[in-house]
């Protein structure tokens, strides 16, 4: 199954028809693709990732190595409510805690804020490609994102390291993404990240060339009527090698009210926020069934209006 190769320089050429419905198809039946020839500097994500595992193996590995999940499996224990990851997160948007992290050096600190400058503008002219493609204003989903303070956007960085009894524990156990859309620079050796299409699980291989990885969260599912799918995914846990994941989260805003574009599918004016706290309850269950509640939430009292607090 190949997976769908979006080359974001056709849509400068007399290719751009062709390339818009391929991104069309990729987010309506796959909820996951990659793009090439982006735009972001080559030189800036290799340093990111190189500076990154550096930081791993100076401040990180010797806590992960120390840790319950580790020690589970040292005796052949099987874990199913822990992941086989060492991560840490930045915020971006609209306020950045990046300097707030004192273990990360300087130059990793510099190095991560210029790549996401450069990733921010790249989420911007995607979000505004499946606009055009869903026939709605380019500027909705920015629009709709931004709430009172703009989109929020911040990075998961994590190492899935290698692992002595991968057949034990996953990586990072099945969920969809809560929020909007995800960009993925990841490691380019050790594969590990698989998604759902079609009832099977779809290998991603490591992203050769600085491809970056897209997939489309739960409110771009909502914001489209359902015509945009998140996909379900998981990390495998590797015996070979330790695998990188730099993955943004390009987000609504907290206070965001997410909405259907034209008719109700999903869940209506639900604030993010409060998707966000039903989320971490029940990420890794069926988000068929966060999708039930919030509904069943907007049908008390007799409305539709959900969750939004009077003033």
């Amino acid at each position: 199954m190949e997976i769908p190769v979006i080359g974001f320089s056709n849509l400068d050429s007399e290719k751009r028809s062709e390339t818009m419905t391929l991104l069309h198809e990729a987010c309506k039946k796959w909820g996951f693709f990659m793009i090439e020839n982006h735009g972001i500097d080559e030189e800036l994500m290799e340093r990111v990732k190189h500076l990154t595992n550096r930081h791993y193996e100076e401040n990180m590995k010797d806590s992960f190595h120390e840790s319950k999940a580790v020690k589970t499996l040292e005796n052949n224990g099987f874990i199913s409510n822990k992941d086989w990851e060492s991560s840490f997160f930045v915020r971006h948007c609209p306020s950045s805690n990046i300097n707030e992290l004192a273990s990360l050096s300087k130059d990793l600190r510099e190095t991560m804020d210029a790549y996401i400058d450069q990733l921010i503008k790249l989420a911007e002219k995607l979000s505004g490609l499946m606009c055009e493609n869903l026939g709605i204003e380019k500027n909705r989903i920015i629009e709709t994102f931004s709430g009172s303070k703009g989109p929020s956007v911040g990075t998961k960085v994590a190492i899935y390291p290698q692992c002595p009894h991968p057949e034990l524990i996953r990586g990072l156990r099945e969920h969809t993404d809560a929020g909007g859309i995800i960009l993925l620079l990841q490691d380019d050796q050790v594969p590990g990240l698989e998604f759902f299409k079609d009832g099977k699980w779809v290998k991603i291989p490591p992203s050769k060339n600085n491809r970056i990885f897209i997939n489309t969260g739960d409110q771009v599912e909502i914001l489209s009527n359902g015509v945009y799918k998140s996909a379900l995914h998981r990390v495998m846990a590797m015996k070979d090698g330790n695998r990188l994941s730099i993955a943004t989260f390009y987000n609504p805003a907290g206070d965001a009210i997410i909405s259907p574009v034209s008719k109700l599918l999903l869940p209506n004016h639900i604030r993010f926020e409060d998707y966000l706290k039903l989320y971490t309850k029940t990420k890794f269950q069926d988000k068929g069934l966060r999708f039930e509640t919030m509904k069943n939430m907007a049908m008390d009292n007799g409305h539709q209006r959900v969750l939004i607090t009077e003033n």
